[in-house]
């Protein structure tokens, strides 16, 4: 007996159809297999054979292998049905229908297309290489609407990654010979969904424009094109409510919450408002504050000084981190690794009182048993390893391993630093995980500008900050302008002989006209030879040696010119050894708010060459950052240089107070003058100081404007050259004035006006000054 021939459900087909949010298939795609019925009776009986037909690549073999039912097994629906989905859940088969003729099982299979190429169209704004790498569905690949599904909804993510939110992707498919198919993604990109409005709801005791400045997240403005910010972000979103929770917790209002963080996307899918509901709660200041600490030793160190937390302070939570960190870094420098540190408050709403307690109590006792080091394929795991403050085996101690993820950021040789703990093999030990991404090394700068000392100006450089992955740094630089012209090579190798041991050596020449300031050119050619290393973990000590060769030409003859630098007028070798001794706290080198910094300089010439002198020389600076985004600074400097065996310091060799040290004045326009040509004669004593004060100007962070205030003190005075036109006052200077700063997309430009209000008459003085630089 022959039965009418069956077919059996799609569910995967069926699935898709219902839900379905954007088209996925132009008319000529492959329909989905028909619905059939399963609740068919088939009869029963012996299976006495199987065939497959219909298949064109896939043997018959690997049809039955997923089919699962054999010759000689019964009829039985419900395996059969298990069959079929099985073949339908490999993704090869686009219909899958069965007939049976007697006892023999035909299973008539369609075949899924092979995938000749893919492509996109309509993606101006994302590149088509970085959405083949989100697609699952690749060239040789089989057909899948399933795939085709998911294909789809990766492209949309990146879109709306980038802001999409309209963005939609039509996939089609056209027909080739010998069942393959081209798959073509049509991209409708859409408009850009921007922040529009971020509200807030429950905000009585800040403004919502302060709750805005907080956040990362910015409304749309057309000034910031050089941001994503105000492009809505999911993540970010998550990000900015931490953020409002640390703000306020450090405000005083430790109970605060957000409630509720919504983005509301616009009907035309262009814009988003962003609404958070929060509460507040009321002001906290500290109550109490108790130390408890339960480590044993007699050598326990006093942790009182270190806690910055004062009753009656208001309550920041800042403060509390910060005191932790400080205790925690100095229980470890007396030998205690395991220490853990737990905050414990006591909140009392009634007197809005939070006391404050921190346990200190031994931790588990740990230790590192692996460093393992990924990512890196260019540099070297020695070059990593080395920049770790723990070795496999010692003590696991959380302050240091923080000083390692900072240094490893500080080599700047990775674009992200990623350091984490597992447990070790036994429960005592663990094992420090270090992921680097790496960025590029090398670097070419160009540079143009104007300043007011060098007028016009250029330069170029090409760097290798990680020379062949061994962290060491081969650099050169040229620098042209109306008044100089620098030319230098130099290498660093920052662990010579496998130390902690940085040397370095440069070649240099360095042409300088100070016409202006002092009638002569000088030309410069020489070497340094130089090596620093730790002292402890911030105190570093640098040693140095020079030779060069210095030529000083051009002076007017008398009466022309000052018979003050007409007696330098010559060629000179220089051969000088110095040191220094640098202890440096602040949290960021180049833009510092908070810390100090202390110098002591040393160097002495007369190891052959014509130059015979001592010179000392100290730096100071203090930052203080007294509100957000406003930093207090105090600058501090002096020197002295004496010459001996009967010989006086060459002008080249003095010091020159002026033009950026001491604003308000011209270059070397403090300090010892021939009164009769205003030429800077240089002096072997001086000072200076500066109190600064740097702010924000109410402006959107975007535009880089800052404002500053300062005060400039000082003095330069003491030299050899004696006459009735030698001005020489050790009286004190003094300048006050303003400055605009812009970190524009050029590079930074400095405008400064200042008012020499106690000065000399010899002293020549400058109340604008204007420098401009950028580097492509």
């Amino acid at each position: 007996m022959k039965l009418p021939r069956l077919t059996v459900p799609a569910a995967v087909y069926s699935l898709l159809l219902a839900g379905l949010a954007v088209p996925v298939l132009a008319a000529d795609a492959p329909a989905p297999a028909p619905a059939a019925s399963t609740g068919t009776n088939i009869g029963s009986g012996i299976i006495s054979d199987i065939k497959v037909e219909g298949n064109q690549r896939i043997e018959a073999n690997t049809v039955l292998s997923y089919f699962g039912l054999k010759t000689g097994e019964n009829f039985n629906q419900a395996d059969i049905d298990a069959g079929l989905k099985s073949l339908y859940a490999t993704g090869f088969f686009s219909d899958v229908k069965l007939t049976r003729q007697d006892n023999a099982l035909i299973v008539h299979v369609a075949e899924n297309p092979v995938i000749s190429r893919v492509a996109f169209e309509g993606n101006d704004r994302i590149e088509t290489k970085d959405l083949e790498k989100e697609v699952e569905l690749k060239a040789r690949s089989i057909y899948s609407q399933d795939k085709v599904q998911n294909d789809v909804k990766r492209i949309l993510d990146i879109y709306r990654r980038s802001g999409r939110y309209a963005a939609t992707v039509t996939p089609k498919i056209i027909k080739q010979d010998q069942n393959r198919v081209d798959l073509v993604y049509e991209i409708s990109e859409g408009p850009v969904a921007y922040v529009e409005k971020i509200r807030f709801i429950g905000n009585d005791h800040f403004s919502g424009d302060t709750l805005r400045k907080t956040i990362r997240t910015e409304e749309y403005r057309w000034y910031r094109f050089l941001s994503d910010d105000d492009k809505f972000d999911p993540d970010r979103l998550q990000f900015d409510q931490d953020m409002l929770r640390r703000f306020y917790n450090n405000e005083g209002y430790a109970d605060f919450q957000v409630k509720s963080a919504t983005a509301d996307l616009s009907p035309a899918k262009d814009a988003f408002y962003i609404t958070f509901v929060i509460e507040e709660g009321p002001l906290y200041r500290f109550g109490d504050v108790k130390i408890d600490n339960t480590l044993e030793g007699k050598d326990k160190p006093d942790l009182s000084a270190l806690v910055t937390t004062r009753k009656g302070d208001i309550y920041n939570a800042g403060e509390i981190e910060h005191s932790i960190d400080a205790m925690t870094k100095e229980l470890g420098n007396h030998g205690y690794a395991f220490v853990d540190i737990e905050p414990k408050i006591e909140r009392d709403r009634g007197k809005r009182v939070a006391s404050l307690t921190y346990a200190v109590k031994p931790g588990p006792r740990v230790y590192v048993e692996r460093i393992n080091i990924t990512g890196n394929v260019r540099t070297l795991d020695e070059v990593i390893r080395r920049e770790f403050r723990l070795n496999e085996g010692d003590p696991y101690n959380t302050a240091k391993l923080q000083r390692s993820e900072e240094r490893l950021n500080n080599l700047s040789f990775f674009k992200k630093v990623d350091v984490k703990t597992e447990p070790g093999s036994a429960p005592d030990k663990t094992v420090i995980n270090a992921n680097v991404e790496e960025k590029s090394t090398g670097e070419i700068n160009v540079g143009a500008g104007y300043s007011t000392t060098d007028g016009p100006l250029a330069n170029f450089g090409v760097a290798e900050h990680n020379l062949l992955g061994t962290g060491q740094e081969l650099k050169t630089n040229f620098m042209l302008s109306a008044y100089q012209k620098d030319a230098e090579v130099s290498f660093t190798n920052p662990y010579f002989l496998d130390r902690e041991l940085a040397a370095g050596v440069d070649v240099y020449r360095n042409y300088q006209d100070f016409t202006l300031e002092s009638s002569y050119i000088s030309d410069v050619k020489g070497v340094n030879l130089r090596m620093s290393y730790p002292l402890q973990e911030h105190l570093q000590h640098s040693m140095y040696y020079t030779i060069h060769r210095n030529t000083i030409s051009n002076v007017p003859a008398p009466p022309f010119g000052s018979i003050y630098i007409l007696e330098q007028e010559g060629t000179f070798l220089t051969s000088a050894i110095g040191q220094t001794l640098a202890y440096d706290r602040r949290d960021n080198k180049l833009s510092p708010t908070r810390g100090y910094f202390l110098s002591l300089t040393q160097e002495v010439a007369g190891l052959g060459g014509n130059d015979r002198y001592l010179k000392h020389e100290a730096k100071a600076s203090y930052y203080i950052p007294v509100a957000p985004k406003w930093t207090l600074s105090f600058l501090g400097a002096g020197g002295y240089i004496f010459g001996f065996n009967g010989q006086a310091v060459r002008i080249t060799n003095r010091f020159f107070l002026g033009g950026d040290d001491f604003r308000g004045f011209f270059d070397s326009g403090v300090g010892p003058h021939d009164t009769v040509f205003r030429d800077a004669l240089g002096g072997d004593e001086y000072y200076e100081g500066t109190t600064e004060l740097n702010f924000p100007l109410g402006l959107p962070d975007e535009l880089g404007l800052s404002g500053a205030v300062f005060t400039d003190a000082g003095s330069l005075w003491g030299t050899s050259d004696t006459g009735p036109n030698v001005a020489n006052s050790s009286a004190l200077r003094l300048s006050t004035g303003v400055g605009l700063l812009w970190t524009s997309p050029f590079g930074p430009i400095r405008i400064y006006a200042a008012d020499p209000i106690l000065k000399q008459k010899s002293d020549q003085t400058q109340v604008l000054r204007f420098s401009f630089g950028t580097r492509f």
